[in-house]
């Protein structure tokens, strides 16, 4: 194995290490075993989202400015029928 230093944030440091702990295995471990989970088949991470799980959400080009004009797009309002 070769040494690698990563930088987490406290609170993800804490968290793994509390995770770790309740496993009985080392924080190392721990991020050896989540890499090894991640990198073998990414996609199925999030598989059982059903955000991820709805091709409409990723394959629909939609309206360019639907972030911006979301209200018009979803009720059909314009900016006046909101105030």
């Amino acid at each position: 194995m070769k040494r690698t230093t990563i930088m987490l944030s406290p609170e993800l440091k804490t968290r793994a290490i509390q995770k770790a702990n309740q496993r009985g295995i080392s924080l190392g471990a721990l991020i050896r075993e989540s890499l090894e989970v991640m990198l073998h088949n990414p996609k199925d991470h999030f598989s059982d989202d059903p955000l991820f799980a709805d091709d409409a959400v990723f394959h629909d080009q939609g309206p360019k400015d639907l972030a911006q004009n979301h209200d018009f797009h979803l009720w059909r309002l314009s900016d006046n029928d909101l105030y």
